[in-house]
């Protein structure tokens, strides 16, 4: 094992990424590293405008207090190059558990680090809320096989929390008439489920 190696934090990652020479590290976000927060903010929603489809926006602020909680996981180089971002929210009463915003810089795209984050995130909600269903709405092809890598299973959306604090997210994409004409029960998204109860022994 290098210095390198040594020096990483518990629970961290190292990502060789050939394709522009450097190394990423794939970790769990704490309150060093806010001032990360607006970059990431700013990404995903120029991510949605160019996808043409919405995402529950999020607050700098909120990302922030995601990474204080330890409920997010980051992705940077070691010169401290920001690179990818997920972060988790707990719902109705934390029996369901989404891995939300799930976000990485266009420069590092189809590197497998978004893969990495993804699993990262799951391993810490599956440890945070160990009896909780983890959730999902993606339109995103990439999200979903990975989804259905640990687990996942289409479902409809009345499989997925009821909680209205979660719903009202959905106010600020694009599609919210489309969800809100059909009664919220389905969109433009594909609902996707892990369910411990279910899982494979």
């Amino acid at each position: 094992m290098d210095q390198t190696e040594q020096n990483l934090p518990k629970n961290a990652a190292r990502i060789p990424i050939p394709e522009v020479g450097l190394s990423v590290v794939v970790r769990e976000a704490n309150a060093d590293d806010i001032h990360y927060a607006k970059t990431i903010t700013d990404e995903m929603e120029a991510s949605a405008k160019a996808r043409g489809t919405g995402i529950a926006k999020r607050s700098p602020d909120y990302v922030a207090q995601k990474m204080t909680e330890g409920k997010a996981v980051i992705a940077a180089t070691d010169d401290g190059t920001w690179v990818g971002f997920c972060y988790i929210e707990a719902w109705g009463h934390n029996q369901f558990v989404a891995n939300s915003g799930l976000i990485v810089s266009p420069a590092f795209r189809k590197s497998g680090v978004a893969t990495q984050i993804k699993r990262r995130i799951f391993t810490l909600s599956r440890s945070k809320y160990p009896s909780a269903k983890i959730f999902g709405l993606t339109t995103g092809l990439a999200v979903m096989k990975m989804n259905s890598e640990l687990g996942y299973v289409p479902v409809t959306y009345s499989e997925l929390t009821d909680d209205q604090e979660f719903w009202a997210g959905c106010k600020s994409c694009v599609n919210y008439e489309i969800l809100m004409s059909k009664d919220r029960k389905n969109c433009l998204c594909t609902g996707m489920l892990f369910d411990p109860n279910k899982e494979q022994k």
